[in-house]
């Protein structure tokens, strides 16, 4: 499970697309992968940076131990490819136990969620200076969908960074 989750985090992939990426999609320089989900009527390809990070990942996962044809880059713990629902119990199990949750704004905990580990990918791409553009390429998103992620996530974070900079200069 926690493969998956660095997976998640390093790639930005959704959840299908998560566990059943295969060898084949990965490349020198980058993951190249046909969305299983539909945007709008169309599959879109995505392709993604391999980080440095993501390579260290990607030579642990080699070593794995999976049964015979198997081909997909994460594995459970009997070496064959995750179940949707599997991989969603699983998370979900671990997320408890852990007590990883979220606050809303009326102060009530919420569960974390697989996708919300694509956000974390998508904001780590905006702090690297890519552009909106290219952030959507690379998550296969709607570059509208990555200004919301940036206003709410990225630039409302360090405009509240300097103001307690300022408040603190003035203390």
């Amino acid at each position: 499970m926690f493969d998956g989750v660095r997976l998640a985090i390093l790639t930005g992939l959704r959840r299908e697309d998560l566990i059943s990426l295969k060898w084949d999609e990965i490349n020198e320089t980058t993951i190249v992968k046909q969305a299983t989900k539909a945007s709008r009527g169309k599959r879109r390809t995505v392709t993604i940076p391999r980080l440095p990070e993501l390579d260290v990942l990607l030579d642990d996962l080699r070593q794995r131990s999976r049964k015979a044809g198997i081909d997909t880059v994460p594995v459970n713990s009997r070496g064959t490819a995750w179940s949707r629902d599997g991989f969603s119990h699983s998370f979900a199990l671990v997320r408890d136990d852990a007590g990883i949750f979220a606050t809303n704004a009326g102060g009530a905990k919420v569960a974390k969620h697989m996708h919300d580990l694509r956000g974390t990918f998508c904001t780590r791409l905006i702090k690297a200076g890519l552009t909106d553009e290219q952030v959507a390429d690379i998550m296969g998103w709607a570059p509208e969908q990555v200004r919301g992620i940036r206003r709410v996530y990225v630039d409302q974070s360090q405009i509240s960074v300097a103001i307690a900079g300022r408040l603190r200069g003035a203390v």
